[in-house]
């Protein structure tokens, strides 16, 4: 049996540099803060945990005075500074560049669609970390598109201006482009669209990366943690180009009957996966091959 890991899945540099940050602050102090999961994985996670970090939410956050909080890389709304300023909470800020970025363009879009009497659109998941701390720029106002079947939010008889959460598949995002599009052409609005494109090419890269990746193998393993929509997308991704293509966040959920002796391997991940764990994968595969 042929085992390959994907050089290019694993973690991204926004959280290469969270991570990084978290483990210098924990082996200095052996004890730090931090605002939601790091990343969404939980073995990563429970890793990271064994040192010291302590994961808290939001609620907890508010009632914490005089100590340290990390930020991970998914950002955080203008809320969340402000109660770190008031109860004297040195926050260390691990967003992501691209995350940050973002933040400032729907800022800036969102004073000025305001003015237009229009309507700030993101597409990207309701609820997710990223999204929080994007719809914190617009004071709450921004209208979250999970999907094409969510675009009745959007009133088509006001200007729009479109983005994008950074982790998103771009084609999905130029298909709800095309779509909000049709929808104006029929409510014969004179408004239009203006579209950012703002999803990470490190991310968004990786949809064509894989499906070549996942073509090259018999067998697909993708490792991701559950919580990552990343993860379930560009696992779609191999499953669609492969139909054994098997989802798993760690050892123990991985099927000796997935796997002939004569079979090729391959195993990949989010950008939320950790390197370690891929290859702790790939060495368990490997002596169930021996077994065999």
């Amino acid at each position: 049996m042929k085992v390959e890991i994907d050089s290019k899945s694993g973690f991204c540099f926004g959280v290469v540099y969270a991570i990084q940050i978290a483990e210098e602050q924990l082996d200095k102090f052996g004890k730090l803060y931090c605002l939601g999961d790091i990343v969404h994985n939980n073995v990563e996670v429970e890793r990271l945990k064994e040192k010291g970090l302590i994961i808290i939410n939001h609620e907890r956050f508010k009632n914490l005075k005089n100590c340290k909080v990390l930020i991970r890389a998914h950002g955080e709304p203008p809320e969340t500074y402000k109660i770190a300023l008031k109860n004297n909470i040195h926050l260390i800020d691990a967003s992501c560049p691209v995350v940050l970025r973002l933040q400032k363009i729907i800022k800036i879009g969102f004073d000025e669609i305001i003015k237009k009497n229009g309507q700030l659109v993101i597409f990207g998941k309701n609820g997710h970390a990223e999204v929080n701390g994007l719809v914190g720029q617009t004071k709450g106002k921004a209208i979250v598109v999970s999907n094409i079947s969510d675009i009745n939010k959007i009133d088509f008889k006001k200007p729009i201006y479109l983005y994008s959460q950074t982790t998103k598949s771009l084609n999905e995002f130029y298909n709800l482009e095309k779509e909000i599009k049709i929808q104006l052409q029929k409510e014969k609005s004179v408004n239009k669209l203006i579209t950012f494109d703002t999803i990470c090419r490190q991310v968004s890269s990786r949809d064509s990366e894989l499906r070549i990746f996942a073509q090259k193998h018999n067998v697909i393993i993708f490792v991701s943690g559950k919580k990552s929509s990343n993860g379930k997308m560009l696992y779609n991704v191999c499953k669609d180009v492969n139909e054994k293509s098997y989802f798993i966040s760690d050892i123990n959920e991985i099927d000796k009957n997935w796997f002939d002796i004569s079979d090729s391997v391959g195993i990949c991940g989010a950008t939320s996966t950790p390197r370690w764990l891929m290859e702790k994968i790939a060495e368990n595969i490997k002596e169930i091959n021996i077994l065999k």
